[in-house]
């Protein structure tokens, strides 16, 4: 019986031994549902706080009940450590760590790389491994291929089967979940296309293998670039409405009775969460590399970019027709989570709002349901304890994270001036005399 055989055996049979790299809001539901499926998961992560929560029962990520984590490590199915030495035993490795940008607007490759060289040791024959993490394409076979292979002297295909396979989390999401969202699947060789598909498969609904593995790294790009390139384009119609003196909230919602053609999206105060802010810049970075400017991308990233001092300048002007400067004005800020109804502050434009209203002078407070405090670039702040007395507190609300928990109508009620850069308001603040709107 050949390798790749032994391997789709023990799928089959649920005897796979499953190592997950990196548990964060990737890695963690995606254990979980391995473990579900009756496979035997250790994750493996180098923040010891996280791994010492999954071994107590305990989860961290919004999309996974503590409940899930507990019965599974009650039962045996999941397990987590800081040491790579458990990728020795396992048949089938998946990669899901972070790949941000660097400050120049480069790749960071590095979580990838220590991933990777953390594996390495611990490779062996009948091994398929997967990498998740949003990346340009070309990385898995010129980055995670040679430090897999080169010093085993593996053959990728015959003895160990690598392949990309495009994470597709949207945090806060009960619809469409780890488990139920296609996955894509692309593997360095056909065989490695065969035995990650077959792995995947016992635990996803939907397995569509493509050819390649840059084409899997590239359908991601090109997903988040879809949705960013349309978030720019409703973000400029958002600035040219300004301009004409036109409300863009009616002409979107006019433009969306179109039952073919157009797809509705909605402006907002800038892009947040880990992937549509930035992958499709990887891909960008990748094409001057390649002698091409990819102009779509970097106009919609310079658009989108710029939202959270628009917004800004909403909120200057507004006071300042009620006869109030920015300087000493006080402020809170609705919401500082990337998106409605999680606790997720990655990339959240509400983070450049509230720092460039404290660069003008203003006295900057904020409340999120889902997040108590933060941190960020030295800076730390915490929830005002009680909304409406911060509410009632505020020269200005400036609505940047449109949670469903919020009594909207109580907070019109109370508030001096509200800047409403989501419409959370709806129709109760078209034309409402204390209601400014993107």
């Amino acid at each position: 019986m050949s390798t790749k055989e032994q391997l789709l055996e023990k799928f089959q049979n649920r005897t796979a031994k499953v190592a997950v790299l990196g548990l964060g809001y990737v890695g963690l539901p995606l254990a979980t549902v391995f473990a579900e499926a009756g496979f035997q998961v250790i994750g493996v992560d180098l923040v010891p706080e996280k791994v010492e929560k999954i071994r107590r029962g305990e989860s961290y990520v919004l999309d996974v009940p503590s409940e899930t984590v507990a019965a599974l490590v009650k039962a045996g199915k999941l397990d987590a450590t800081t040491d790579f030495s458990v990728c020795r035993e396992a048949d089938a490795v998946s990669i899901c760590v972070p790949t941000p940008l660097r400050k120049t607007g480069d790749p960071d490759l590095s979580y990838i790389i220590s991933a990777t060289d953390g594996l390495a040791p611990y490779v062996h024959p009948g091994m398929v491994v997967v990498l998740e993490s949003s990346t340009y394409p070309g990385t898995t076979r010129e980055m995670v291929l040679p430090r897999l292979t080169g010093a085993s002297n593996l053959k990728a295909g015959e003895d160990i089967f690598i392949a990309f396979s495009p994470e597709r989390v949207d945090p806060g999401r009960k619809d469409w979940t780890t488990k139920n969202t296609p996955k894509v699947v692309g593997g360095i060789t056909e065989n490695c296309s065969d035995v990650a598909a077959a792995w995947y498969a016992q635990a996803l609904d939907t397995v569509v293998r493509v050819s390649s593995t840059e084409v899997a790294e590239l359908a991601k790009l090109l997903e988040n670039t879809f949705r960013m390139i349309n978030i720019g384009l409703v973000n400029e119609l958002a600035i040219m409405c300004d301009r004409l003196g036109v409300d863009v909230w009616e002409v979107i919602d006019a433009a969306a009775t179109k039952p073919f053609g157009f797809m509705k999206f909605t402006p907002g105060p800038g892009l947040g969460g880990h992937c549509i802010p930035i992958d499709p810049l990887y891909l960008s970075w990748k094409m001057k590399a390649l002698n091409y400017n990819a102009r779509f991308i970097e106009l919609a990233s310079e658009i989108n970019t710029n939202m959270p001092r628009f917004a800004v300048g909403k909120v200057q002007d507004a006071l300042n027709d009620r006869g109030k400067p920015v300087k000493g004005s006080k402020i809170l800020v609705l919401g500082v989570a990337y998106k409605p109804d999680i606790d997720d502050m990655r990339e959240s434009p509400a983070l450049d709002v509230i720092h460039l209203l404290q660069q003008k002078g203003a006295e900057v407070r904020y409340h999120d349901p889902y997040i108590p405090h933060f941190q960020h670039d030295g800076w730390e702040m915490r929830s005002e304890p009680d909304l409406m007395s911060a509410v009632r507190w505020a020269d200005a609300v400036v609505i940047v994270t449109n949670h469903k928990v919020y009594d909207y109508p109580a907070i019109l009620d109370a508030a001096q001036l509200i800047v409403d850069t989501r419409n959370a308001l709806g129709a109760a603040g078209k034309n409402h005399p204390r209601v400014v709107r993107l």
